[in-house]
């Protein structure tokens, strides 16, 4: 989830003003999770949860237009060439679900959203489907990695999201117990990425520093992709002794993006914003469990 801001200049701006289309809303309902809008605005369609962007796609080409942070989930290739099972928690417009669908042909994908409605609109408004290679299961994320004994080669968690009250992460999506239940539903040499909203830089009490935490306790290395315009940082986590070798990855970006098409993106750029280091403050953070979860106050520091 990323929030927009459009700032003009009148007097810089004064021929792109009169090209510029009027925002539109296209459809709009409430669930039970949130106040569902979809705005269509300048070639752009968004989808927002109650006052927060959850979504953007570009109506000429549905797999562009998407927030940046969405590119990094594309980093766990680089690390596993070998991904081949998918498993995401959480859908919103499917930017990620159609990015992997259509670049990795041979990948499988499940994605569990816990919003029927969110189903809905996705499929009717940005283009989601359901396939052979793609299942979409409406259930809460953790019950159901709690029932389901299959394994995956990569767990994507992106349910960050807000509603009317302010930002929100399902606090049993980020436990020291919900990491550890992952875990075990990982292949040999699997990967977990999560998308958190906060900044490396903010200290013990920062969201991003007590999940960098918490998952600590279940992977050994975690690595930091933040990204360069809004405050999204993708942790890519694995269970391995050794560091990885950022040389190999750096050939692995090369070879991933050889005869890709204009839709695919800049992994050696993308590359350049890995941090390998710890967040500031985390020997002082606290780690997340089912009976220690503070998120909403968390958030709230945010």
């Amino acid at each position: 989830m990323s929030k927009i801001v459009l700032m003009m200049s009148i007097g810089l701006l004064p021929i792109q003003l009169g090209v510029l289309e009027a925002a539109q809303t296209v459809y709009q309902t409430t669930s039970a999770y949130h106040s569902i809008k979809v705005v269509d605005e300048d070639r752009l369609r968004y989808l927002y949860f109650d006052n927060a962007t959850e979504t953007r796609m570009s109506l000429d080409d549905p797999l562009q237009g998407h927030f940046e942070y969405i590119e990094y989930f594309h980093m766990p290739w680089l690390f596993n060439p070998r991904i081949k099972s998918v498993l995401m928690l959480g859908l919103g417009g499917g930017s990620i679900q159609k990015a992997v669908e259509h670049h990795y042909p041979d990948v499988n994908i499940v994605t569990v959203e816990l919003d029927p409605k969110v189903v809905e609109v996705a499929r009717e408004y940005f283009g989601v489907k359901q396939s052979d290679r793609h299942r979409i299961v409406v259930e809460d994320g953790r019950i159901f990695l709690r029932r389901s004994q299959q394994r995956y080669d990569l767990i994507i968690i992106d349910a960050y999201t807000a509603n009317r009250y302010g930002s929100y992460i399902p606090y049993t999506l980020v436990t020291k117990e919900f990491f550890a239940l992952a875990r075990q539903r990982l292949n040999e040499g699997g990967l977990l990425a999560y998308n958190v909203i906060g900044s490396i830089y903010g200290g013990s009490d920062d969201i991003v520093t007590v999940i960098y935490k918490t998952i600590r306790t279940s992977f050994r290395q975690v690595y930091l992709f933040p990204a360069s315009t809004s405050r999204n940082v993708v942790l890519v986590a694995m269970d391995k002794d050794q560091p990885v070798d950022q040389v190999q990855l750096l050939e692995r970006a090369k070879a991933l993006m050889t005869g890709k098409e204009k839709s695919y993106p800049d992994l050696i750029a993308r590359l350049k914003n890995l941090r390998t280091g710890s967040p500031l403050g985390t020997p002082q953070a606290r780690v997340l469990t089912d009976d220690f979860a503070p998120v909403d106050g968390l958030l709230q520091a945010e």
